[in-house]
């Protein structure tokens, strides 16, 4: 496995992929989160993202606010928008996946074919989420039911570690006040879980303020995207193929 330049990606994209999904980590997490999805799935090519402060990038410092860690990011991910391409970002990540798709418009950079957000709410109705009012106590017990939900087992002294970055990852969110989201060219596709304790799906009906949005839901939990569920994947391949919105299930 070869790591390309600037870290952010754990291997070369293939030179031959017809489309490409870059993988954003959620908040106090890094690439491995992944580490169930496909390198490739129907043509599409799926590249987690490592971000600063994380496993071999924890000597980098994390950037302070959305802003600059889309900038950061979209400046080393720029020899690979060479085929169609998107985002993928879950709850804090479709936060820097929106960002980072804003960005790439405003340059006259290579746009996405899509933006993928799951279980986050627009940009305009934010910020928000559970752990904006955690203590460290309380987001250590989160770290660690996360660490549990990929099938490991928290160690006191990794919880210890990366308690650091996810509290930096709060702060970021924090940080993040876009009361007129600038509207995207880019497709949304809104991803809403049935069964998600920490944002219902009808909380997501905020997107089509930022651009032309389709809505799909889908039974499970808030992390059941680590499972790679094949309605998930399916949904990412057969839209990044296709043009215009990414319709899927409506919400209720």
């Amino acid at each position: 496995m070869t790591a390309v330049r600037g870290g952010w990606l754990q291997r070369e994209p293939a030179a031959a992929a017809a489309a490409r999904v870059f993988c954003i980590p959620h908040a106090g997490c890094g690439a491995g989160v992944f580490g169930n999805w496909p390198a490739v799935r129907a043509g599409v090519e799926f590249l987690p993202i490592e971000l600063p402060g994380r496993l071999a990038r924890f000597g980098e410092t994390m950037p302070a606010t959305f802003e600059e860690l889309a900038a950061d990011l979209t400046a080393g991910l720029r020899p690979y928008l060479d085929v169609p391409y998107a985002f993928f970002g879950h709850c804090w990540s479709a936060l820097v996946a929106y960002e980072a798709t804003a960005q790439l418009e405003r340059s006259g950079g290579p746009p996405p074919r899509r933006l993928y957000v799951s279980s986050q709410l627009a940009p305009q109705d934010g910020p928000v989420g559970k752990m904006l009012g955690m203590d460290d106590a309380e987001l250590s017990t989160e770290l660690e039911a996360m660490i549990r939900e990929q099938g490991n087992t928290p160690h006191p002294e990794l919880v210890a570690i990366y308690l650091k970055v996810l509290r930096a990852d709060v702060e970021m969110s924090r940080r993040y006040v876009v009361p007129d989201p600038p509207r995207l060219d880019c497709p949304i596709v809104a991803i809403g879980w049935t069964e998600d304790e920490d944002v219902a799906p009808a909380l997501m009906a905020g997107w089509p303020v930022c651009g032309d949005t389709g809505f799909a839901r889908f039974p499970g939990r808030h992390h059941r995207f680590v499972d790679a569920p094949d309605e998930l994947l399916n949904l990412l391949c057969h839209t990044m193929k296709t043009a215009g919105r990414g319709d899927g299930p409506g919400f209720t």
